[in-house]
């Protein structure tokens, strides 16, 4: 697989301004040749009530990373766009408040009209803290 799009970090990041991505604090990292990584801190903004990683927040950085994977991958974005279908996520670890969590995205079928990416978020000593995959297709623009 390689990337349709040549998007840079400083592009991504300034796609996500004012967005959920934005206010939850997400960074793209790295833009590897079949691969992203992003990071997200653990706090006000990420925990639930107890100090940790709220599942959600972890649901929504695999969401953005496999949006953005897709937007990348499609032929025309003139013509199509990326619209998600189904992801889950397993939670697998707890990551206290005042952390960082990093995340790499990588597809395990990109073609045409379906792409699925399997987002692996780890905490700071390395340890799979959840393990998400998201189905996206590819759809034409609607006619306005």
């Amino acid at each position: 697989m390689s990337w349709k799009q040549k998007f840079t970090l400083e592009g991504i990041r300034s796609f996500n301004q004012n967005s959920l991505a934005h206010a939850l604090g997400i960074d793209f990292t790295e833009i590897g040749p079949d691969y992203l990584v992003a990071t997200m801190p653990v706090n006000q903004n990420t925990t639930q009530p107890f100090g940790i990683l709220h599942g959600g927040a972890s649901v929504a950085l695999a969401e953005t990373m496999g949006s953005v994977a897709s937007t990348m991958s499609i032929e025309d974005l003139n013509t199509h766009t990326a619209v998600g279908l189904e992801i889950n996520a397993n939670h697998l670890k707890s990551v206290p408040s005042g952390k960082m969590v990093t995340a790499t995205c990588r597809g395990l079928r990109v073609g045409r009209q379906i792409h699925v990416w399997q987002i692996e978020i780890r905490d700071e000593n390395g340890d799979l803290s959840c393990v998400s995959r998201l189905t996206v297709a590819i759809v034409p623009h609607r006619q306005k």
